[in-house]
């Protein structure tokens, strides 16, 4: 299943590409410090409830200097468009809902990145709509597997399973003690 997390992170990648292109076809290079679009790059990941109207009068400010064109706030608003997918509790409205916005962000009048985001929506739309029938996450799992990856850092590699195993066991805390014992290699 895919994640909420996933599907944000992918906007808001496609939105720091957007800005990423203009601020270089507008100034003809990297952002700087002093680039409106460099110093808007914060306060444009951020989720539009969390700006307060000092940060919202900022960005709308930071927008009108760096883009003339308007792509950088219209990712923006695609990016603020696709975090409302995980505000359905409707299975069915929101597999409708990603269908529809995939389309709208295919339309010619948004920048390519976010012609490219509607096109990932429109390929994944059941997987991305299956969380809403089950409302389960891999998450924990994902949790489980770090955790187990960190262990085999911190240990340099583990030649031994059955020592490998415990480890984990202990790093993962509350081992029942009395099982422990009995853990035999494979």
């Amino acid at each position: 299943m895919t994640r909420a997390f996933h599907v944000v992170k992918l906007a808001n990648s496609k939105l720091d590409d957007v800005r990423r292109r203009v601020q270089n076809d507008v100034d003809g290079h990297r952002g700087r410090t002093d680039d409106p679009l460099y110093k808007a790059r914060k306060l444009l990941v951020m989720a539009d409830e969390r700006l307060d109207d000092n940060g919202r009068t900022r960005l709308a400010g930071l927008l009108e200097a760096g883009d003339p064109k308007g792509e950088v706030r219209a990712a923006w608003h695609a990016k603020e468009v696709v975090r409302q997918i995980y505000s359905h509790t409707n299975a069915t409205v929101a597999v409708e809902f990603v269908e529809r916005l995939a389309h709208d962000l295919q339309d010619e009048s948004c920048p390519p990145e976010i012609n490219q985001l509607g096109r990932t929506l429109r390929k994944w739309r059941h997987q991305i709509a299956a969380w809403h029938q089950a409302h389960v996450s891999n998450g924990p799992t994902e949790a489980v597997n770090n955790l187990i990856k960190r262990v085999k850092r911190a240990a340099f590699g583990m030649a031994n399973f059955t020592n490998y195993r415990i480890r984990v066991l202990l790093y993962a805390g509350k081992p029942n003690w009395d099982l422990l014992a009995t853990i035999t290699p494979h």
